[in-house]
């Protein structure tokens, strides 16, 4: 998949998600986005909505959060009015982020935000977790031809199915990240063996978008084959953001960044050829001098190091022959000094 001027067959996609974390200032907002450039992020992501385009205002139970969550005793219409980036900040983000060469782009969470994110021409689209099951909003983004990154969090696999062959109806290219929704996530939950899984079954580019705490499971993740991490950024832990508590803060990035690309360097090729160590190994020499008729025996030669002989396989079969000419102690054996 290719996102902008990043191929993530040729390199991991690191994004930074801003998410709530501006404190409400567009002067946080573009700090914050200067910060994730020096981190090391390849692209900043923003959260495109209004309360009124994902929920109602409704006091009802059923609005409430509750479960356990850093926002229990909120209602959504709260929680998403306190959390909102203003529509009227994006066109000067965009601008800023592409004028210091950071990537940049969004998670439109309903038509309307999609058609409004459409006039910056963003190099992609991203469908957060909990609209997975929307389909009809994977539909309408998808058919703006550019690729789409679906978090998985709480799909069940038919979701992702069923998002999967909605989005490949418009031949855009499609990315799905192994997300975990529960902020923060256990990590006795990441389950990051499903990344593979993904992979074999979906046959797509696959990521890891990460609510843990810390920077491990995105670093374990390319291992097991994410080529896109996204991780929560903030630029100071006072900041008063409903997301501070699994948001990395510039230097906790920048370690996470530094990490991964010594994975991802590390991880290399298959490839069973040493590339250096072979003079170590062991190989036959002639450990007693040797005279010209003479036969070979485990006295006079045997498999030591160094590693510039012949491999120590072949001594069943020399045992027993004859040398071609004399062989002082220390000689590396060669198939020429051996005769039948």
């Amino acid at each position: 998949m290719k996102i902008g001027k990043i191929d993530t067959d040729k390199k991991v996609f690191i994004i930074a998600e801003l998410s709530a974390n501006h404190n409400h200032s567009i002067q946080v907002a573009k700090d914050t986005i200067y910060a994730a450039k020096e981190a090391g992020a390849d692209a900043i992501k923003l959260q495109t909505y209004t309360p009124e385009w994902i929920t109602i205002d409704c006091k009802k139970q059923d609005f409430l959060i509750k479960g356990g969550t850093l926002w229990d005793g909120k209602n959504l219409f709260e929680l998403y009015k306190e959390a909102m980036m203003p529509l009227e900040w994006h066109e000067e983000l965009f601008n800023y982020a592409r004028s210091i060469e950071l990537e940049i782009f969004s998670s439109p969470f309903s038509k309307e935000a999609v058609d409004f994110l459409e006039q910056f021409n963003p190099p992609a689209y991203k469908i957060a977790s909990f609209e997975i099951t929307d389909y009809e909003l994977i539909d309408y983004t998808a058919s703006k031809g550019k690729p789409i990154i679906v978090s998985t969090g709480i799909a069940e696999f038919e979701d992702i199915q069923n998002a999967v062959d909605t989005a490949k109806k418009h031949n855009v290219d499609i990315a799905l990240l192994k997300c975990t929704s529960a902020y923060p996530a256990p990590r006795s939950e990441v389950n990051l063996k499903t990344i593979k899984a993904l992979k074999e079954i979906f046959n797509v580019t696959i990521g890891f978008s990460d609510h843990t705490l810390g920077i491990s499971a995105p670093v374990a993740a390319v291992t097991m084959g994410a080529r896109i991490v996204e991780k929560h950024f903030i630029l100071d832990k006072n900041i008063d953001s409903p997301d501070k508590d699994f948001s990395l803060t510039p230097n906790e990035f920048k370690e996470m960044v530094s990490a991964i690309r010594e994975v991802e360097e590390m991880m290399g090729v298959v490839d069973f050829k040493p590339k250096k160590g072979r003079e170590f190994a062991r190989s036959l020499y002639v450990v007693k001098d040797i005279k010209k008729g003479e036969k070979f025996t485990r006295e006079n030669i045997r498999a030591i190091r160094p590693g510039f002989g012949l491999h120590p396989k072949y001594l069943p079969q020399i045992l027993g022959k004859i040398a071609c000419k004399d062989l002082e102690k220390g000689t590396a054996l060669k198939w020429e000094y051996v005769g039948d």
